[in-house]
């Protein structure tokens, strides 16, 4: 029986475990990438292992998220993480640079190789054919001293395309059919493999348009194979030495086969406030909008810059609507500037921002009070713009771009021939902005700076025999991690300091939650489905493991937030029977006895409500490995016991 390609890769890298889909395998990591949000703090973690030198292939840090400096945090963490980087082997990619997912695909990624990056959309990679699993930051510094990063060997779901886009039908599209039909709890626990003949008619940019977004299907990863069309773009990176061809086995078993014919789709949006509530453009065709902004890890490449120019040349953007344009490098920045794209931009009235993450993150670009933004972003949660009451759709550039010129959505095949984009033979290369490590034996002569913003990784406790605590939050269905810990110009400044950032900690659901649990001590949340999907932060559960938060109780996890509970030594738990849920009410007194014995005996968990007086079983589905890091309380320490 033939391997499927991630299997492929996966046991290539494995170092424990076994190959059996549904337990827990450990696999070596070649590289690793951070981001500023998450970067601070996955480098005091790589600090407090000891641990002088990185010893992956590669790790790169990157500055793209918070690059408004309106106060000197941000600038303090930059500086931060640059001393960092010099001084423990980590190339550092500057403010101005671009996005991580952009210039990692550009600049660093290798087909075959593995990746963790403490961002939710590094399956970015997974275009280029690699293994790129988001993780939180404290895998990532793990894995960068060299340490094993932890997986549930994923089941794989063939996504097989057949046929080619129509014109002015887009990658975006594709992806945004795949979330309709499996909705973003769909990929939990698997990894979305891209097979098929459609696959040849689409470009790395594209592929990696797709694998991006996987993020939002709640997929471990997502990858095509590597082929000619990826030895094309690495040669025209200067890096054609990268490049292998990988595949599937013609007779590669499959545990689920999605059929998507190319030819058939149509242009979508994904409607507020999820990135599964999917309707056709025709559907809301002629509906007015107030703004535009493309750009992001998912739609900023040359090919999707050159498509938007094309479409506003010799255009004005319609007066009731704001466009802002934030191409994804400062590769594709200067591209556009040589060949006259950026000219067509501006002069069609485009706000031209930097090469940065921005508006995806609520860096800027809030939309007006109720006003609809078409965003070719990844992410519609509500309030994650900035305008808690935006109305956020997510559409491909080709959509985005028109409609910004009729003032109304407008459907994109409407536009007549379609013109033959390509992308270069030759990519425009200068990596200066990339700042490489000094030598090992230099290293102990870099001072690292640190400003008075960041402050120490929270003190976890090892597991207590008995947990006594009150439930301080009670939340429903899809809470997300902006949910519990929001992003923002004004927030993600605080994200190297957790006794701060933990003041807006569920905000967005209740606003006296901070104090409430800081007044009860230490308490317990309850969830409904899908607790922590989205973005990989950790500072979701660093807040309230500062809060005094010791256990989540939910109906089911998205998987790295439940990683991250379990790193920062809080016990994540699922009701056995999911009607205890509508049993259980914030103060709710909850007493959990000899958690360490009923632990070490098994997976189920007893419960005791004392105010209503009734016992009620949880699942604590975490490996072996886990459950002696939460004994420890939480990853850092056991790493340190360990060590």
């Amino acid at each position: 029986m033939g391997q499927t390609l991630t299997e492929k890769i996966l046991s290539a890298h494995l170092v424990e475990g076994e190959m059996i889909k549904g337990s827990e395998i450990g696999i070596r990591i070649d590289q690793t990438l951070t981001q500023d949000a998450t970067g601070t703090m996955a480098y005091l973690e790589f600090e407090a292992m000891g641990v002088p030198r990185v010893k992956t292939e590669r790790s790169v840090a990157y500055i793209d998220h918070n690059t408004l400096q309106s106060g000197f945090e941000n600038a303090d963490d930059h500086r931060f993480i640059g001393s960092v980087c010099k001084k423990h082997g980590i190339y550092f990619s500057r403010p101005g640079n671009g996005i991580c997912h952009q210039v990692h695909l550009e600049r660093f990624g290798i087909p075959g190789k593995t990746l963790i990056g403490s961002d939710s959309h590094t399956p970015t990679g997974g275009g280029i054919g690699m293994i790129a699993i988001g993780a939180g930051g404290m895998d990532v510094a793990v894995a960068m001293g060299g340490g094993t990063y932890y997986i549930t060997c994923p089941k794989v779901v063939k996504v097989n395309l057949t046929g080619a886009l129509r014109p002015w039908v887009a990658a975006k599209d594709v992806i945004l059919e795949v979330l309709k039909r499996l909705s973003v709890k769909g990929g939990v626990g698997k990894v979305i493999e891209y097979c098929g003949d459609g696959v040849k008619t689409l470009s790395v940019p594209e592929r990696a348009t797709i694998t991006n977004m996987g993020a939002e299907l709640g997929a471990t990863t997502s990858i095509f194979p590597s082929d000619e069309i990826t030895r094309e773009f690495l040669k025209a990176q200067g890096r054609e030495q990268d490049y292998t061809p990988l595949a599937a086995d013609s007779d590669a078993v499959y545990d689920e086969i999605v059929e998507i014919n190319l030819s058939e789709l149509e242009p979508l949006a994904a409607c507020p406030h999820s990135p599964d509530n999917i309707k056709s453009i025709k559907e809301l065709e002629g509906q007015k909008i107030d703004q535009v902004c493309i750009g992001s890890c998912t739609n900023s490449s040359l090919l999707d810059m050159m498509k938007v120019a094309h479409i506003l040349k010799g255009k004005t953007v319609h007066p009731d609507v704001s466009l802002a344009i934030a191409p994804g490098s400062k590769q594709v920045l200067n591209m556009l500037a040589n060949n006259g794209a950026l000219a067509i931009m501006i002069d069609a009235g485009a706000r031209i921002l930097e090469s940065a993450c921005g508006p995806c993150i609520g860096m800027g670009q809030s939309p007006n009070s109720k006003g609809i933004s078409l965003r070719t972003f990844n992410r519609n949660f509500e309030g994650r713009s900035g305008t808690k009451d935006g109305q956020i759709y997510l559409v491909s550039p080709e959509t985005a771009a028109v409609s910004a010129l009729t003032g109304v959505f407008t459907d994109p095949t409407t536009l007549g021939k379609m013109p033959n984009i390509k992308l270069p033979k030759k990519f425009t290369i200068n990596d200066n902005m990339i700042a490489a490590p000094v030598p090992a034996e230099d290293m102990d002569s870099v001072e690292v700076l640190r400003g008075p913003n960041i402050k120490p990784f929270p003190v976890s406790q090892p597991l207590a025999d008995t947990i006594n605590a009150g439930v301080s939050l009670k939340v429903g269905d899809n809470i997300t991690t902006d949910h519990i810990m929001p992003a923002g110009a004004k927030i993600l400044p605080l994200r190297s300091n957790i006794p701060k950032i933990s003041e807006y900690c569920f905000a967005v659901c209740d606003e006296k939650f901070h104090d409430r649990a800081l007044e009860m001590g230490k308490s317990i949340i309850i969830g409904g489905s899908n607790y922590g999907q989205g973005s990989s932060r950790e500072h979701a559960a660093l807040a309230p493991l500062y809060l005094g938060v010791k256990a989540v109780i939910t109906k089911s996890f998205a998987r790295i937030h439940m990683a991250n509970l379990v790193n920062a030594g809080i016990i994540p738990m699922t009701f056995a029977n999911e009607n205890d849920y509508d049993k259980i009410d914030q103060n709710d007194e909850l007493k959990i006895e000899n958690v360490k014995e009923q632990l070490s005996s098994g997976n189920t968990v007893n419960v005791t409500n004392i105010t209503k007086g009734f016992d009620f079983e949880v699942n604590v589905e975490v490996s072996a490995r886990q459950k002696e890091m939460l004994y420890a309380g939480g990853l850092l320490n056991y790493t340190k016991q360990n060590a």
